[in-house]
């Protein structure tokens, strides 16, 4: 099985437990105001690859995984390529390294759910906590992502909440008490990341001839990311 890849990271630390290489494939339909990667949005574009190529190159590092560690496919969003994900995280379960699944949520088909089947954790993006900033930004309704989260309920699924926080958008404490009112509900989510919205796409974007969207918005910093989540305690 192929699949197209952006781009691969040997060794991270922040995306899922661990230390973990990182597969970044290629296309998403989403269109986030913040979003750092928008190379990754063609779906035609990137490097077309096979599944056992990929794998043979996780091997070099599974040494540096220990006991937390392994893989994350993220993007783009890897939904949009569920079978050439299936295939790898299936022969990295068979060699005993974890799978790490990280997405926006928004399928959810008989295809996700046989990838679901060979996935150990989830980082799952909510991006917002109420169903208008989901629709205004994201043009898709909350439901779609509470719908996907319902089944790794259902799963019993290792699940990470990730969310990005854009001063002016998403920083109050109401925002913060309705994601936290959202995440209560479920019994498989271990954390909640908060994530500072950053600009250091800012020229990406430029040398694409596209227009951030978020430009205009500040930064946030770490500081204000912590002191946002003690709401989530």
């Amino acid at each position: 099985m192929q699949g197209r890849l952006h781009s691969f990271q040997s060794l991270g630390t922040v995306d899922g437990p661990g230390v973990r290489s990182v597969v970044f494939v290629q296309g998403c339909a989403l269109r986030c105001p913040y979003c750092h990667n928008p190379d990754t949005w063609d779906k035609n574009a990137g490097t077309l690859v096979d599944a056992q190529d990929v794998f043979a190159r996780i091997c070099r590092y599974k040494s540096y995984f220990g006991r937390d560690g392994g893989i994350t496919v993220s993007g783009g969003e890897p939904l949009l390529q569920p079978e050439f994900v299936t295939e790898l995280f299936t022969l990295c379960k068979k060699d005993g390294i974890s799978t790490a699944l990280d997405t926006a949520g928004v399928r959810l088909d008989d295809k996700v759910k046989a990838l679901l089947d060979v996935t150990d954790i989830v980082l799952l993006d909510i991006k917002y906590a109420t169903d208008e900033l989901y629709r205004k930004y994201i043009g898709v309704p909350l439901s779609t992502v509470l719908r996907f989260l319902d089944a790794l309920e259902a799963r019993k699924m290792r699940v990470i909440i990730r969310q990005v926080v854009t001063p002016g958008v998403n920083d109050t404490k109401a925002d913060m008490l309705a994601l936290k009112s959202i995440t209560d509900r479920y019994t498989c989510i271990e954390k909640i990341e908060l994530l500072p919205f950053l600009k250091l796409c800012a020229e990406k974007y430029e040398s694409m001839g596209i227009k951030f969207p978020f430009g205009d918005k500040p930064a946030a910093t770490a500081q204000q990311t912590q002191e946002l989540a003690q709401y989530l305690r």
